[in-house]
């Protein structure tokens, strides 16, 4: 089977608006359509974790944002009752799938035929990992994305773990494996202000679930997180360029 194309370019810095279940339908499209516009405003490239049933509605609706799947299996079209079909996903628009999250966790032969899948019908993939073992084992896999979060940090009050030293040290195991995997560092993300501090500290993507969902403006609070990424992206790089000398 040859493998088709992605019709979006996925390159650093990140961010995926990740809303679980937490919204769906005309408000999914909403938050979805305030991504697009700070997507297009701010030049980051923004992932929108979309409900299958929201997947073509989204995808219809904007136009900068890369709408990804929650979830997906690898079997192919024929038999079979209630699974998710890679090709569906990629007829109905969308230009990823989330596979192996905490909260709909995989084995790891499944997540390896996963990614096979997905790469065969042009989907781009990004892998969760919950600790560093986990990392490794998935970066031999090629996804284009690891989504870096321990499980008991998901929704933590405190953001102590998201230190430069760690950061860098995920990104150079990864790196030393394959260093074109774009590496998403998340868990206990609240505001904007959380967002540029991992980012400014080495993040090349970072993302938020209950951040963006329990705020008091779920819209406001996307244009913001996606802002602050753009403000620390730029501010990392002039830092690193005074430093060069």
């Amino acid at each position: 089977m040859s493998v088709c194309k992605n019709k979006k370019e996925l390159r650093a810095p990140v961010f995926e608006v990740g809303p679980k279940l937490y919204a769906y339908g005309k408000r999914a499209l909403e938050i979805a359509q305030a991504a697009d516009q700070a997507c297009e405003r701010y030049q980051v490239s923004v992932i929108f974790t979309a409900q299958y049933t929201d997947i073509q509605m989204i995808a219809n609706k904007t136009n900068h944002i890369m709408v990804f799947a929650q979830h997906m299996d690898y079997l192919y079209p024929g038999r079979g009752v209630g699974a998710v079909l890679p090709e569906a996903l990629k007829e109905a628009g969308a230009e990823g799938v989330m596979l192996n999250h905490a909260e709909c966790p995989m084995d790891i032969e499944t997540i390896r035929k996963c990614v096979a899948r997905a790469k065969e019908v042009g989907l781009y993939t990004m892998v969760c990992a919950e600790n560093i073992e986990a990392a490794l084992c998935v970066a031999e896999m090629e996804p284009d994305i690891i989504l870096y979060e321990e499980p008991d940090m998901i929704e933590a009050k405190e953001q102590e773990h998201h230190h430069t030293e760690e950061i860098t040290a995920v990104n150079d195991i990864i790196a030393g494996i394959n260093p074109r995997i774009i590496v998403l560092h998340g868990a206990g993300i609240h505001d904007e202000k959380d967002i540029y501090r991992i980012v400014r500290a080495g993040a090349d993507a970072t993302g938020s679930t209950s951040g963006i969902m329990k705020s008091e403006d779920p819209c406001g609070m996307t244009e913001k997180m996606i802002r602050a990424v753009s403000d620390a992206w730029s501010d990392r790089a002039a830092g690193e360029q005074s430093a060069a000398g």
